[in-house]
């Protein structure tokens, strides 16, 4: 098969502590173990990451989710050095390095910042030991922030990036069927959008109906995609490896 390239989105639900006032560590090793392992195994991996602002309240004193826009972008601004210095100690006991990309709606929608953009991601790549890490660059774009939590960005970063896989990892297993039971495999998006409810995890930016159109976008444009439990041990692992977990949309439905 070659080589097999994997966008991960990672949210803020799973990254910051029940609370929602600082990151969780022990979450933060085993998401880069797990992610190691696949880069050790030859894959090419690109995290789409969440979690800024809740990096940045310990920083500014903050207890408390702010509720205005400009503060939660101090938030970001100042919890952006704290989220990367965790994925870089996580990725460095792996003899791994990560390297940080800022990008807003606006990069992507540019030509040619997109083509810039894409080049940057390529020869990151091909170094073989660096894991970029994408956030939305929150001090100066707020689509995140008032909107997605990153999903739609992780979609556009997957086309970007040309990946075979893009894995959505959240609070919850995937989506809910009207019995509560996880689905597990989609084959027509259309067929199961009367099941997405419009709710979210406490910590969560963006809920399930994010979720579906970041998934309609890329399997779209071939991407097969999950939606799974990021809180769960072995996860990623299965699911890159086929295995059943979370809900699986084939790229074409």
């Amino acid at each position: 098969m070659g080589t097999q390239r994997i966008v991960f989105k990672f949210g803020s639900g799973i990254l910051a502590q029940p609370a929602g006032d600082a990151l969780d560590e022990i979450q933060f090793k085993e998401l880069a173990d797990a992610v190691a392992g696949l880069v050790k195994g030859g894959m090419q991996c690109i995290i789409v990451s969440s979690g800024a602002v809740a990096a940045g309240m310990p920083v500014l004193g903050l207890k408390e989710r702010p509720a205005d826009l400009s503060a939660r972008q101090a938030c970001a601004a100042a919890g952006q050095p704290r989220l990367m210095g965790l994925y870089s100690e996580k990725f460095s006991e792996h003899g791994l390095q990560v390297a940080q990309l800022l990008l807003t709606h606006g990069d992507l929608d540019s030509r040619m910042r997109r083509e810039n953009a894409g080049n940057t991601l390529e020869r990151l790549l091909e170094r073989g030991n660096v894991v970029p890490v994408v956030n939305e660059n929150d001090s100066v774009a707020v689509e995140e922030l008032r909107f997605g939590d990153n999903d739609h960005l992780s979609a556009e970063v997957a086309m970007l990036a040309r990946a075979d896989l893009l894995v959505i990892l959240t609070s919850v297993d995937g989506l809910m069927d009207a019995n509560g039971d996880v689905v597990p495999v989609v084959r027509d998006i259309e067929a199961v959008s009367g099941l997405v409810r419009d709710d979210k995890g406490k910590l969560s930016v963006g809920g399930m109906v994010t979720k579906l159109g970041a998934v309609r976008l890329a399997v779209g444009a071939g991407i097969t995609t999950v939606i799974a439990n990021g809180r769960k041990a072995g996860r990623v692992a299965g699911i890159v490896g086929g295995k059943a977990g979370g809900t699986r949309f084939l790229a074409g439905g």
